[in-house]
């Protein structure tokens, strides 16, 4: 049924797709047009808010001066982390706003669908708010990824807590999405390489809010690591449904879908203890420099919320955008843009974390792999660097 959903879905966005769009689409003298398909709303709505506020600051601070005598227009659309969605909202973005390029785009199975398509009509897609491996392989010149994937994450962390921690029991627990499989297959992956079995697999659709099965599936296996495939609210529901079932002697890992400070704070200190892996590790405004408490506040004051892990992101990806278009010069194209990006070398973004570099056959900004685990309801990060 999945390939025949694709299938589907390919004609549909084939069918609206067929006209090719002009090379400078979304450029005009004063203005560069930008898109996103992301979650306003739905189960994954922190990630699509925070990265889009976080974005259209940054968009809005070039506006300020102007990027060689342009203003950037940013259009986001919701898919509410629907696939079909998705799909209309990118075919919206292409063909009637014609946009320049697609910037962070939010979701593993949203971007799948509209990945082939929309490269073939020649409209960048950058830094995706996705770690799937697929966002930067296989190599083609208009995709450029920021962070470490979510396999090499799982990966990472799975040798980290099968070596140094005495694991031997591992399991891994995920969405039946493109998502959830990534996370599973770099689970196998790891657990093969270590000459180990897989002990359990448990997965669950998107939208199930109950969790009772498959942990009870797992902890029935003895798993002593858990590793997951989820984001913000599955993460809080599995294991907070693990510790009413009154399994505590086991550990819970995520990726970076999970790692936000909601999960970090759920309510009745539900997460303490829990494990996440991440490509950029959280800023806390409190404990940071002057700048990052600066930028936290101006965030707040224009959403009136605090800016989540999404938002950091957003605003790196924001800035990495803003740079290279300046370096693009006055003559903006595609191709002028893309070489302004392969020229990326050792960015190194406001928040603490790993620098990004690009290069002609490089569309992956860092493999860097970072461990943090939930502490007095904060995210501290106990591992760097980890690699697999």
């Amino acid at each position: 049924m999945r390939k025949l959903s694709r299938l589907a879905l390919g004609a549909l966005f084939a069918g609206t797709l067929a006209l090719p769009a002009s090379a400078e689409d979304g450029v005009t003298d004063t203005e560069i047009l930008l898109g996103s398909h992301t979650a306003l709303s739905g189960p994954v709505s922190a990630w699509g808010i925070g990265s889009t506020e976080g974005m259209r600051m940054r968009f809005e601070e070039a506006n300020e001066k102007g990027i060689n005598g342009r203003k950037i227009k940013f259009i986001v659309e919701d898919h509410q982390y629907q696939v079909p969605r998705a799909v209309q909202a990118a075919n919206k973005l292409i063909n009637n706003d014609k946009i320049f390029a697609m910037v962070g785009a939010l979701g593993t199975p949203q971007n799948n669908a509209v990945l082939g398509e929309q490269l073939g009509k020649g409209v960048p897609n950058l830094m995706p708010f996705t770690a799937a491996r697929s966002m930067a392989e296989p190599f083609h010149k208009l995709k450029f990824a920021a962070f470490s994937t979510y396999y090499d994450q799982v990966r990472s962390v799975t040798k980290h807590f099968v070596e140094k921690e005495g694991k031997k029991k591992v399991c891994a627990m995920y969405q039946e999405t493109d998502f959830g499989h990534e996370i599973r297959d770099g689970v196998r992956d790891q657990v093969k390489a270590l000459k180990l079995e897989l002990v359990a697999e448990a997965s669950y659709g998107p939208a199930d809010t109950e969790f009772v099965a498959p942990i009870t599936k797992l902890k029935s296996a003895g798993c002593d690591l858990v590793v997951l495939g989820s984001i913000i609210r599955d993460s809080i529901q599995s294991v907070g449904t693990a510790k009413k079932l009154g399994w505590t002697d086991v550990t819970f890992v995520g990726q970076a879908a999970s790692y936000d400070p909601i999960v970090a704070a759920a309510p009745g200190g539900i997460m303490e203890g829990f494990y996440s892996a991440t490509g950029l590790p959280y800023a806390y405004a409190d404990s940071s420099p002057e700048p990052i408490k600066a930028w936290a506040a101006k965030y707040k004051s224009r959403t009136n919320q605090d800016p989540n892990t999404a938002a950091q992101y957003g605003y790196v990806v924001g800035d990495i955008v803003v740079k290279a278009l300046e370096t693009s010069g006055k003559d903006l194209t595609r191709a002028k843009f893309v070489a302004a990006l392969e020229g990326v070398k050792d960015y190194k973004p406001m928040f603490p974390g790993p620098a990004v570099s690009y290069g002609a056959d490089r569309r992956q900004g860092t493999t860097a792999s970072f461990l943090a685990k939930v502490e007095g309801g904060r995210w501290k990060v106990v591992g760097e660097n980890l690699l697999y």
